[in-house]
């Protein structure tokens, strides 16, 4: 069993949830709400993980967590 974290942001242009998961090559995908995206995702994380060997599923970076930072512009 795998836990891994999506990283979710909403298109402005789009009004669609996007979700992508760091350090898996692939693991993206998008959602008009976000139960569907929690839907899309999954099944796109199982499809990557299938197509990993296991060496590189060992490899997988470990969740620490969000920073946010304000910066003048």
């Amino acid at each position: 069993m795998y836990r891994v974290t999506g990283y979710i942001e909403k298109d402005p242009e789009t009004g669609l949830y996007v979700a992508v998961v760091p350090g898996i090559p692939g693991a993206h995908t998008q959602a008009k709400t976000l139960d569907e995206l929690q839907k899309n995702l999954k099944e796109v994380v199982e499809l990557c993980l299938e197509e990993m060997d296991p060496e590189t599923k060992k490899q997988l970076p470990e969740f620490v967590g969000i920073q946010q930072v304000e910066v003048a512009s």
